[in-house]
């Protein structure tokens, strides 16, 4: 080997893969910090463009423009009602299927359960025509309740298989001891096995009502009245005629929109950590 030739260092191999790493996550959290930036700086510029910048003279006129009841408080209550009355139907929907399913044992629960698993991979496109035919047909389309229903049938196959993983967590021995005491199995539900896996029920809930809280299309097709449409749709009004958006009120209500969403994480984020950790208790 000639004396200048450089060996093989394990120690340099690793720190150039260290590095390539560090600087593939710079990458991606640039990639994620931009648009934050351009939204909060675009909330608060009364020119904002697409171009990520610092506005010449801060000012909150963005928000006084669109904190009206027609552009904010009227959606926002009809997503809070829509989102959350479908999430409190999936969640005790979830936990009512969950149950027998974690605690029955049968040749037909894992076909049942990949069929559910299944289910939830169907894009919403692909039932959305006889949905909305059916939702004519019983008198649902143009109702919030309806839109409601729907939501929490799309949610429930993925609710159920995650409700049962964390109810799989929880010890049998303690519905036993509950029976004993002349106990029935709905009680055991309500009164041991729910309060066990809270934390297990706050992260089905939180993840329900997230997708429900984005989704566009479902309220799109199926509420035609203005007064009845959710946040999620009336975003739609700030994309003008001929290409023009208000990109200052667009991100200032993009802000707002996104409050209830991450209240609704930082009052429960201790908990999630729990529920997690239950869910890793699952049996194989």
């Amino acid at each position: 080997m000639r004396a200048g030739r450089r060996r093989w260092s394990p120690v340099r191999a690793a720190v150039r893969r260290r590095l390539a790493a560090d600087a593939a996550l710079l990458v991606v959290a640039v990639a994620f910090a931009v648009p934050l930036a351009w939204l909060v700086l675009a909330s608060l510029d009364a020119r904002a463009t697409l171009r990520v910048r610092l506005p010449a003279s801060p000012t909150l006129h963005n928000f006084s423009a669109v904190l009206t009841d027609e552009i904010t408080f009227t959606p926002m209550l009809n997503s809070l009602l829509i989102c959350g009355g479908a999430t409190l139907l999936t969640v005790a929907c979830a936990a009512s299927a969950a149950y027998p399913l974690s605690r029955f044992r049968s040749r037909f629960a894992r076909p049942y359960l990949l069929t559910v698993v299944f289910s939830a991979c169907l894009p919403v496109t692909a039932v959305m025509v006889p949905v909305y035919a059916l939702f004519v047909r019983v008198n649902l389309v143009d109702t919030r309740y309806g839109t409601a229903l729907f939501l929490a049938a799309a949610q429930l196959p993925f609710a159920i298989w995650l409700m049962k993983n964390f109810m799989d967590g929880v010890p049998t021995v303690l519905e036993e001891a509950a029976w004993t005491d002349g106990a029935s199995r709905p009680q055991g539900l309500l009164r041991i096995v729910l309060p066990l896996m809270a934390p297990g029920v706050g992260v089905v809930a939180v993840y329900t009502f997230i997708m429900m809280w984005g989704n566009f299309f479902v309220p799109f097709m199926l509420l035609l009245s203005p007064e009845q449409l959710p946040a999620s749709v009336s975003i739609f009004t700030f994309f003008g005629n001929y290409g023009a958006i208000a990109f200052g009120e667009l991100a200032a209500f993009s802000i707002l929109y996104s409050t209830p969403v991450l209240l609704l994480y930082i009052l429960i984020s201790r908990r999630l950590g729990g529920g997690f950790a239950l869910g890793g208790a699952v049996k194989g």
